[in-house]
């Protein structure tokens, strides 16, 4: 299982830099980077700081996806 997020996109959309969103929530803007490429999993209170950031529960922000062979 992989999880999925939309960070990049919606800091897009609130037109924010990495390293504004990374101020928002405590972490810096290789944090963010690395959350956006997938590369890192944040912890529950950071996924959480990240979603009430963009004022969405988590499940608009993040999402498991399974893989093909997994049901």
């Amino acid at each position: 299982m992989h999880i999925c997020n939309r960070v990049k996109e919606l800091r897009a959309r609130h037109d924010w830099t990495q390293a504004q969103l990374g101020d928002k929530v405590g972490v810096t803007r290789q944090t963010i980077a690395s959350i956006e490429k997938g590369d890192y999993v944040p912890s529950l209170l950071l996924g959480m700081q990240i979603c009430d950031a963009f004022g969405l529960r988590v499940e608009e922000v993040f999402e498991l996806e399974k893989g093909a062979d997994e049901t």
